[in-house]
């Protein structure tokens, strides 16, 4: 078995699976925790796995579903080494052990430096952060990593429940191990024997495994071909349950309301005629939790009712201390900031390669340009929401969640119970994006709750207030630079960005024990600028990690979303300037990237490049890395009554070993639509603290009648999986405007494309 996912199956009535030997706290070595609880008729054969008495499988879920397919994928690994049938695989929430913890993805997230800027005492801050991660429990769904962490971990432990269910049968019949086949969750022997799982999982918990092997790529018949999603008869009858959709008995609805006015918080509230209001319950003050300003909810006994009180409520609101953000002075602000980094005052340079000052001095030729990138809102299509209960001391929480233990941290907390004295029950998320790695709305709904005499209350935010008080993707500007030397090589590239930071301010909500006064260097916020691909002799890319006031958050992809359209929309710039094809340019550079080059020439191939068009159509490149996965993309687009009109975005992508390829081109395809929306049309404009754009049609995202045709190449790979969710949004929005300067001969350096 292999060190990273080294399973010991336990023997005893439930059994224990231990995942990464040195890695968990000791309590999960020594297998007094992370096992399955069983019900009657069920028997657990390790932390993840126990069997039904009919030979169901059950499988314990640590990761939430938000349309991105994760359900199915893992349900799949499970299904491909117990060699049971996609449909025998039941989902069971996992508990909070730190058995079913992500550290690996926690750690990605942190604001350390890349490994070739990394120090022993960095190495050592890791490791604490790592440890206290781990004993909190940390569990998310975030970074594109569901799949790449559960990717050995879930097969070794389908793989030795398989072991034990075998060996049992063996003992049973006093037959060979090695002479009996599972086919469908049914052990048989040529002689005649044969029954299903169930009739051996009592059996099987106390038999050791054995020698454990996974299966050889070529005896696969799940993984790396299409399934269809098991979540799909649900979401088409409406049988399935998001956050929204949570009733129970006696329950009531609150509705929030916060000041217009980012970080304000209201003073004199008139609760007098709201309360005498038909179907208004009352009116609770809501403090600041995990990040959120102070709000009001009213309380109804249905959601009409609440939001109609909410709009009649009359307030009395106090500006915030720091005074009003306006997106126009902050992006002023972060072009000299980035200038005065360039220059050499301030900011962070997360990768240095030879002399880049002395370079560009010599340069026959030197290219600057400065890119922007608005603040963009997550949008989810369902609502913020989420529903409590706090009663004889317990708190019982309904919630849309990407961090299932933050959540009930958060519950704990702001109810004042220990967590254990916490239920919590993951929906369905309508969308997730980074939004639901936050806990404010967690907070906000148990904090109503103790005010409703132990009746359920169901809160939540309105469009507008999404809107206007969400974790937004940060404004970011960069200065790119270029030196061109006289055999027409580009031989130095510096960029120098400036954002705000966004982990420091993530901690600082969600993990406050965890975030330090100062802030480190934020790697979220640089990612895809540091580690570009190209080969150039002379590179620096710093950052500069500012704080504005404004609240920011993880958005889709993170900083890859607007750095990959600096650098990409500036790589073609330089294409340009060497009069040189933008795919050929690049391919000559990557000649020590033979992956990225090998997907670059993919999606040539593919979408024709090179190829005569139609009159009045062109198309554009872009590449980018991230989250493990290498995405190219090629927009082929039009102008159409002034207006961008994309017919065709064909993806290629180099994801490692595909689970399921039709997950994959779902993904890929809502990555392009998220990303072709942001690069038209989203933008978050600040005007004296408030925010402009409060629902969709001032936010507009692309619909049926206006997407294009979107194809996607996978490229063969062995190598373990990498990301899917997020690595297709970064290359939109660079693709999109090299088209447009293909097409028009203007180069963009600003988004959004269409103005507000």
């Amino acid at each position: 078995m292999k060190r990273r996912a080294l399973l010991l199956s336990g023997l005893g009535a439930a059994g224990v699976l231990l995942v990464g030997w040195g890695v968990l706290p000791a309590r999960s070595r020594l297998g007094h925790s992370g096992t399955l609880p069983v019900s009657e008729g069920e028997v657990g054969l390790n932390g993840w796995i126990k069997i039904g008495a009919d030979g169901q499988v059950l499988l314990a879920m640590n990761r939430s579903e938000m349309g991105q397919g994760v359900h199915t994928a893992l349900a799949m690994l499970a299904a491909e080494e117990l060699d049971v049938p996609l449909s025998k695989v039941r989902l069971v929430q996992a508990g909070h052990e730190s058995l079913y913890g992500n550290v690996a993805s926690f750690l990605d997230m942190l604001p350390f430096h890349p490994s070739e800027s990394e120090t022993r005492s960095v190495k050592a801050a890791q490791w604490v952060v790592g440890k206290l991660a781990r004993e909190l429990g940390i569990n998310l769904t975030g970074a594109s990593s569901s799949v790449s962490d559960a990717w050995e971990l879930l097969r070794w432990a389908a793989a030795t429940a398989r072991a034990q269910l075998v060996n049992a049968a063996s003992l049973r019949w006093k037959l060979p191990a090695e002479e009996l086949v599972v086919t469908e969750g049914v052990v048989s022997h040529p002689s005649g024997p044969n029954a299903h799982f169930g009739e051996f999982a009592k059996a099987a918990a106390a038999t050791p495994p054995g020698e454990v092997r996974l299966k050889e790529p070529k005896d696969w018949r799940l993984i790396g071909r299409p399934a269809p999603r098991t979540d799909l008869a649900g979401k088409i009858d409406g049988s399935a349950r998001f956050g929204i959709d949570v009733r129970q008995p006696e329950q009531l609805y609150a509705v929030v309301r916060h000041s217009p006015m980012l970080g304000g918080s209201p003073g004199r509230v008139d609760v007098d005629p709201v309360l005498r209001m038909p179907g208004v319950e009352r009116v609770v003050r809501l403090g600041p939790y995990g990040g959120s300003t102070a709000a009001v909810a009213v309380v109804g006994r249905s959601s009409w009712h609440a939001k109609q009180g909410a709009q009649a409520l009359e307030i009395d609101w106090r500006a915030p201390p720091a005074g009003a953000a306006d997106t126009r002075v902050i992006l002023r602000q972060l072009e000299q900031q980035a200038r005065d980094a360039a220059g050499g005052q301030g900011g962070f340079a997360f990768h240095s390669r030879g002399d880049v000052d002395g370079a560009l001095k010599g340069a026959a030729r030197r290219i600057e340009a400065v890119y922007r990138a608005p603040y963009l809102a997550h949008a989810t299509m369902e609502p913020i929401n989420c529903t409590a209960q706090v009663r004889d001391g317990r708190v019982t929480v309904w919630a849309p969640t990407q961090v299932p233990g933050l959540a009930r941290a958060m519950a704990a907390r702001v109810a004042g119970v220990p967590e254990d004295a916490v239920t919590l029950h993951v929906t369905y998320l309508g969308g997730g994006f980074g939004r639901r790695l936050e806990v404010d709305f967690v907070g906000q709904a148990v904090r109503v709750a103790m005010e409703t005499a132990g009746r359920p209350v169901q809160l939540l935010w309105p469009r507008e207030e999404d809107f206007g008080h969400d974790f937004y993707r940060p404004a970011g500007v960069a200065l790119m630079q270029a030196g061109i030397d006289e055999r027409g090589q580009v031989t130095a590239l510096a960029i120098t960005s400036a954002g705000d930071a966004i982990t420091p301010r993530w901690m600082e909500r969600t993990l406050p024990a965890l975030a330090g006064p100062v802030d480190t260097p934020d790697r979220t916020a640089a990612d895809g600028l540091f580690d570009l691909p190209y080969a150039i002799e002379h590179e620096r890319m710093s950052h500069v990690a500012t704080r504005s006031g404004v609240p920011v958050g993880y958005w889709r992809s993170v900083g890859h979303s607007h750095n990959a359209f600096f650098s990409e929309g500036f790589v073609d710039e330089l294409a340009h300037e060497l009069k040189q094809d933008p795919l050929a340019f690049r391919l000559a550079l990557l000649k020590d990237a033979p992956r990225h080059a090998a997907v670059l020439r993919l999606v040539a191939e593919k979408s024709g490049w090179g190829k005569p068009l139609p009159a009045g159509r062109a198309r554009g490149v872009a590449l980018q890395e991230s989250f493990n996965s290498i995405v190219a993309e090629v927009v082929e687009l039009s102008l159409v009554d002034g207006r961008p009109r994309v017919h065709r975005v064909v993806c290629a992508a180099d994801i490692g070993t595909v689970v399921n390829p039709g997950i994959v081109a779902q993904q890929m395809e809502s990555a392009v639509i998220f990303g072709l929306s942001a690069a038209l049309y989203g933008r978050i404009d600040i005007e004296g603290g408030v925010v402009r754009q409060t629902n969709f049609p001032a936010h507009p995202v692309v619909r049926l009648a206006d997407a294009p045709l979107i194809e996607t190449h996978l490229v063969p790979s062995t190598r373990a999986p990498g990301g899917v969710g997020e690595p297709g949004t970064p290359p939109l929005a660079p693709a999109l405007v090299n088209a447009m300067f293909a097409l028009t001969g203007k180069r963009v350096r600003e988004l959004p494309l269409v103005a507000a």
